[in-house]
């Protein structure tokens, strides 16, 4: 390498005043003191998406302790600590110029992402698999007043905002080292409580002290204030879990590596209340908690199984041969519902073929809140049956189903229920909050439900089986728009355009960073290409592609086979959310195998 800093900065200088294609010219490798600058893409116009940007560092001018990169939870944590200390660097540097014109477009701009409140895998930043170094993934607006490059603010930008920004992250000295252990620690303590869960019986646990409330429906952060009530476990349902790394006394009273709190069973767990005494609110951590969440997010102490799966009813969403007769049977006309196929779905329908994709990808658990189902689909009271009887109904509702998808498929519930006492019988536990705290009403509801026996007749044709396993169509999936080949891009949050395809993953809530959303995408595309062939169904694709990113990373889903020139703005999709993905593509052809 025999490009250096004063080699790019005499570069840029040397484009002042010419048209912007120019900027081409600087891209490659430049060599720092102490670290290199990759240039990896240079935009088209400063109105175009931005140059893509590397800072690598070796670890041993990096200085990050040995035992904070070892296995892959730490280096997780550590590579999202660090992105998330290059953000707080490059705003510092955007507030001290902020008055200082940048020329047109994107010029000027610098970002690296992110993420909010929940720590997922990202190329943001990268540590090698030895250990060697560590990189920042930037994008930079090069400058430009219109088309005429602006070369000594290029020369600023380049050999100075962007190494002053990224080493704040990527030095452990510039870094708070209480901190950044506490961090790492914090990340480590949830992954361990998650891996704890199935050997406990449970699919969740919500620690003692969380602040489960967020500032509003735009904002995720938590409520503040004295007024918010922190969680605390009744004592029926308090357990106490091993951790790997000391916690503070406002997590646990019972020891230094114990976390203490609610434990949720495998079963069939009711959530009940009166309205706005946080029981959607409770619900609502479980979903979002099937990730690891920041110290301070309030939830950092809330663990749910990640194969929790939030289903809602989605009007309007495409479905393709989707068996959902053991909800949705003997439609008028004498439609069979095994392979039910709608372009314009209904509530009941979309929330039945969502329970069934949701198992069909594994899932291990559903979470449901009635004020997002279809009332329909969830029960049928005794004066509806009299009235319409079950021959001219075709929903089994899910009050009847839900007993038989934990006894027979294994398919644990949370639902969050305040307008019908039907489910009483089916539950496994009653969790009752009032005025946000958390009460074991289990005995009350089943003494109720006893002294007060439902009328309604338990409705159902045949035992609940596994759906049988579709086979993606591969000729269905087209990422290509024109001329210009492959085309993902995220439009606006939750949706995706593929090819010319609009994908509407809005109703998906776990689906809860635009980075995912992106990734998810370049996975069907990658699917598409590698993994249907030779009749897979849709499980096995997903084995594969789990099995692809856990041994090469995000980087592999680089549907221009640059590997390490990767754009640095993805973060994993659970396999749920990729099966999501794909099931609401509206192009989408399957066959059902055998």
């Amino acid at each position: 390498m025999n490009r250096t800093r004063a080699t790019l900065e005499s570069e840029c200088h040397s484009l002042e005043g010419r048209g912007y294609p120019a900027l081409k010219d600087l891209r490659g490798a430049y060599a720092f003191d102490g670290f290199t600058l990759y240039i990896d893409h240079v935009q088209g116009d400063p109105f175009a998406a931005p140059s893509k940007l590397r800072v690598r560092v070796p670890m041993e001018v990096a200085g990050f302790p040995a035992e904070l990169i070892e296995g892959p939870v730490r280096r997780l944590a550590l590579a999202d600590f660090v992105a998330r200390s290059i953000h707080s660097a490059i705003g510092k540097y955007a507030a001290e110029e902020g008055t200082r014109s940048e020329g047109s477009g994107k010029s000027g701009l610098i970002r690296i992402d992110a993420g909010g409140q929940e720590v997922l895998e990202r190329t943001a930043v990268r540590i090698s698999r030895d250990g060697d170094w560590i990189e920042a993934r930037l994008e930079v607006g090069l400058p430009a007043a219109g088309r005429r490059i602006l070369g000594k603010r290029a020369g600023e930008l380049l050999c100075d905002a962007v190494p002053r920004a990224s080493l704040m992250g990527l030095r452990f000295d510039s870094l708070d080292a209480d901190r950044v252990t506490a961090f790492v620690h914090c990340i480590e303590n949830q992954e361990a409580i998650r891996e704890a869960l199935a050997g406990r019986g449970l699919i969740a646990f919500v620690g003692n002290g969380a602040i489960l409330p967020r500032e509003s429906g735009a904002n995720d952060r938590p409520l503040q204030g004295a007024d918010v009530v922190p969680f605390e476990s009744p004592p029926e349902f308090e357990v106490c879990i091993d951790v790997p790394n000391q916690v503070n006394s406002r997590i646990s009273s019972a020891g230094s590596h114990q976390w203490v709190g609610m434990g949720i069973p495998k079963g069939v767990n009711l959530i009940v209340g009166g309205g706005y005494h946080g029981k959607s609110t409770l619900l609502q951590a479980l979903e979002r908690c099937v990730y690891p969440h920041i110290p301070g997010d309030g939830r950092e102490t809330v663990v749910a199984d990640r194969g929790l799966v939030k289903i809602r009813a989605e009007d309007g969403r495409r479905i393709e041969r989707v068996d959902i007769h053991a909800f949705i049977d003997q439609l008028p006309g004498d439609r069979s519902t095994r392979a039910f196929c709608s372009d314009d779905a209904s509530g009941s329908t979309s929330q039945a073929a969502s329970i069934v994709e949701a198992i069909e990808a594994g899932c291990s658990g559903l979470l449901l809140d009635e004020d997002t189902c279809a009332t329909n689909f969830m029960v049928r009271d005794a004066r509806m049956q009299e009235l319409v009887h079950k021959r001219y109904e075709p929903i089994t509702p899910y009050v009847d189903r839900v007993r038989d998808l934990h006894d027979v498929l294994g398919i644990s519930t949370v639902l969050v229920m305040g307008g019908s006492g039907d489910y009483f019988e089916a539950a496994d536990r009653v969790i009752m909050l009032r005025d946000y705290k958390v009460h074991d009403a289990t005995a009350a509801a089943k003494q109720i439900a006893q002294a007060n026996p439902s009328k309604r007749q338990r409705e159902g044709r045949g035992a609940i089986e596994s759906p049988p396993p579709r086979i993606p169509i591969s000729q269905s999936f087209d990422a290509s728009r024109g001329k210009k080949g492959v085309k993902i891009e995220v439009r606006e949050p939750n949706v995706i355009r593929y090819g010319r395809c609009d994908l509407d993953l809005r109703g998906v809530s776990q689906l809860v960073d635009t980075s995912q959303a992106r990734a998810a995408g370049l996975s069907i595309h990658w699917a598409s290409k590698h993994a249907m062939k030779n009749g897979a169904t849709l499980t096995v694709i997903l084995d594969e592609l789990d099995a692809l990113l856990d041994r090469e990373g995000l980087e592999a889903l680089d549907p221009y086979g640059s590997g390490e020139h990767h754009p640095g703005n993805l973060a994993r999709p659970r396999r749920h959310e990729i099966a999501a993905a794909i099931n609401r593509l509206r192009s989408l052809r399957m066959e059902q195998a055998g």
